[in-house]
């Protein structure tokens, strides 16, 4: 049992990470986006990651006594370097989707994984598959600001 325990909080902290660096890289970019749609659209993809990250907060303490991990500084302040490197010669709204397409893609194959895990609970692996989707629908919808 304290093996499967193990597995669903790994799978938990890795999730919480995933959405904590979709917080952040929003969070870094948002003030670069002119386009208001996309604007509208990112704030969205926000409150979806925050969503996800509290949902992980209510099972946490099912797996552990600890809070679970998130991004830590240096990968904040690499994120935002990131951004602002390739943002500073083109910060059109289509170089930003293209970031943020990348970063999302990335969440995308992470999960996937995750889910290949088969994760024993029903609620953790129904929040793996829920944050699988919420980044494939945000993905179709970022295609139309390329």
């Amino acid at each position: 049992m304290e093996n499967i325990e193990k597995d669903e909080r790994n799978i938990l902290d890795e999730l919480n990470k995933g959405a904590s660096m979709g917080q952040d890289a929003i969070h870094f970019i948002l003030e670069k986006v002119e386009d208001e749609a996309l604007k509208k659209e990112l704030e969205k993809q926000y409150q979806d990651y925050k969503g996800i990250s509290k949902k992980i907060h209510q099972i946490y303490p099912n797996y552990s006594e600890k809070e679970p991990h998130e991004t830590n500084i240096v990968n904040k302040a690499l994120t935002w370097y990131g951004i602002e490197m390739k943002t500073l010669m083109d910060a059109s709204t289509s170089k930003i989707t293209e970031l943020l397409l990348q970063g999302t893609n990335m969440g995308i194959i992470e999960g996937r994984k995750l889910l290949n895990h088969k994760s024993p609970d029903p609620k953790v692996y129904d929040l793996i598959k829920e944050y699988v989707a919420m980044q494939e629908e945000s993905v179709e919808n970022l295609k139309k600001f390329l």
